[in-house]
């Protein structure tokens, strides 16, 4: 079978990657390596799939159904891969095999069609931070993960060359930031880049989380990116503002984390993604982010 990469995923590389070419050219010799060597029956590949990998269904030579994710270097799989052995299928997906193939995952197969995203705004909001709640424990003592300070400072150095039309946000978020960072609350293991879309259906729990991509520190920096979730949705009605702030109430209230902290971090991540989004020629996104950002 020919391993084609989703369009989808080429973009988002093409972004994000310097090395992308590369590894998309070498992907489907990759891809069919990865199968022989655990005996797989291909399905198909995930369409339109993610933006940082590879996913294919396929399943295993007992017939158990099963999904191959081949994630670029960049992207930190092997970091994803001990944040799954950690959590141990406990409101993420299951890491499948013990042995460790650069790059390549062999993964629980969840619903890929059906993620919280589906249900009803309030319904999804309310089952995705469940299934947060879930992933947010205490790190292993010799773990390696990046921190939310370290991922955060190389952000910080990239927002800081952004254009004069947004450096009163830059600022804003910049300043929340440091002022976050002085005194963090807890220090846990979190998923990284959660939301909506990363919360699949499954068989042995209703709602999964996968796609981490982990780091350690306080539970408001993983909260955050959930709050702008459907941020188009919020955009578009007369009430967005106010929807936005009894939203940060609402989930602080529910995963009794501190509002302040977490409207700090909301606005951190928001202007991060959107000064990213300008950078990388996406100025729709970045229209959007940034409007969403100016309420908080």
């Amino acid at each position: 079978m020919a391993f084609e990469p989703p369009q989808r995923l080429v973009r988002a590389l093409g972004e994000s990657v310097p090395d992308a070419d590369d590894w998309v050219d070498k992907l489907p010799d990759t891809a069919g390596q990865a199968v022989a060597l655990r005996e797989l029956t291909v399905e198909r590949v995930q369409v339109p799939g993610g933006r940082s990998s590879l996913v294919v269904l396929v399943r295993r030579p007992d017939g158990t159904p099963a999904v191959l994710k081949l994630v670029p270097p960049r992207s930190r799989p092997e970091s994803e891969r001990a944040a799954l052995a950690h959590w141990d299928g406990r409101g993420a997906v299951q890491l499948l095999e013990p042995f460790v193939t650069e790059g390549v995952l062999l993964l629980e197969r969840l619903h890929p069609d059906v993620s919280v995203r589906s249900l009803p705004e309030a319904k999804a909001l309310l089952e995705a931070a469940g299934t947060l709640r879930r992933l947010w424990v205490e790190p292993p003592g010799d773990h390696v993960f990046e921190t939310v300070a370290e991922r955060t400072g190389r952000q910080a150095d990239a927002m800081r060359g952004a254009s004069a039309e947004v450096a009163g946000l830059v600022s804003a978020a910049l300043d929340a930031r440091e002022s976050l960072l002085a005194a963090p609350p807890e220090e846990r293991l979190l998923h990284g880049t959660f939301r909506q879309s990363k919360v699949l259906s499954g068989t042995r729990a209703p709602w999964l989380a996968v796609g981490p991509d982990p780091v350690v520190g306080e539970c408001a920096f993983d909260l955050a990116r959930l709050v702008r979730d459907r941020v188009e949705d919020l955009i578009a009605t007369p009430s967005g503002a106010a929807t936005t702030r009894r939203r940060v109430k609402r989930l602080a209230e529910s995963l009794e984390v501190d509002q302040e902290r977490l409207r700090g971090w909301t606005l951190f991540r928001a202007v991060e993604s959107g000064v990213r989004a300008l950078r990388v020629g996406r100025p729709r996104d970045a229209e959007l982010l940034l409007e969403f950002a100016g309420w908080l």
